[in-house]
């Protein structure tokens, strides 16, 4: 048996759906905890819904009850501060695993592409039942920011960058793209994740609000590539110094646990 999967996402790993009207919105992120928890960049979480129901980050494959990344439990504390991104976590009707907001402070391009990584997000997922995807709903109106997607992490040829304006909508298959954000600017970046399982539910919500599959990538000049890609093979080469002088063996990123 194979995974249940979105055909939407099957040809390119991400659908871009209808902006949201955010300006509608309280800024419920402004109240919520944070827990510092480092993904790709300068991060901090705020978790509405856990494997444990408590204000953490962890990996639902980890300690008791291991389990992939659905049956996430609501947190009480942080539900009371922000029902309105509850619900808008749960409007696609699709089973939920973490959901979270992530603050990420200003981050350059060289720095993004250093940050791409792939998401652990369907180990001990049992074979025949919903492949899990992460939603990415922008909160913060982060016009000169963009969402950077890679089939392959160092080959810029395979890259799409997707605008981040207020309300942006996203879903991604995050354990197939490589991907991180490019944040320039001085105020940190807000944006609502949540892991999904895909399905006739999460299929209807991508008809529902327009969900397209291809977009027109941000332009950016060849020089501004270049740049980026000297920096992170620079970074890279760094890493693989520093794991060699320490006698490591230097190997493949791995896939976050964020």
């Amino acid at each position: 048996m194979a995974y249940i999967k979105s055909a939407l996402l099957e040809e390119t790993g991400y659908v871009v759906l209808d902006r949201y009207d955010q300006s509608q919105d309280p800024q419920e992120w402004l109240d919520i905890e944070y827990v510092d928890w480092k993904s790709s960049g300068d991060t901090r979480f705020a978790p509405l819904a856990s494997k444990t129901g408590t204000v953490e980050c962890g990996g639902f494959w980890t300690g008791d009850n291991p389990r992939t990344d659905k049956g996430g439990l609501w947190i009480e504390s942080q539900v009371a501060k922000a029902p309105r991104l509850v619900a808008r976590a749960k409007e696609a009707g699709a089973e939920i695993g973490r959901c979270r907001v992530i603050e990420l402070q200003p981050t350059p391009y060289g720095e993004t592409l250093y940050n791409l990584h792939q998401d652990d997000n369907n180990r001990l997922n049992p074979d025949g039942t919903g492949w899990v995807v992460r939603s990415f709903f922008n909160l913060t109106d982060d016009k000169d920011s963009f969402f950077v997607l890679r089939e392959n992490r160092t080959d810029p040829s395979t890259e799409t960058r997707i605008a981040l304006p207020a309300g942006a909508q996203l879903v991604i298959d995050t354990q197939r793209l490589w991907h991180a954000t490019y944040h320039p600017g001085t105020e940190p970046r807000y944006c609502l994740i949540t892991s999904w399982t895909s399905g006739p539910e999460l299929d209807a919500y991508m008809a529902k609000l327009g969900g397209v599959n291809r977009v027109e990538s941000v332009p950016v000049t060849d020089e501004f590539i270049a740049e980026g890609q000297r920096i992170q093979a620079e970074k890279d080469a760094a890493r693989a110094a520093a794991l060699a002088a320490r006698g490591q063996q230097v190997s493949a990123p791995v896939m976050s646990e964020a």
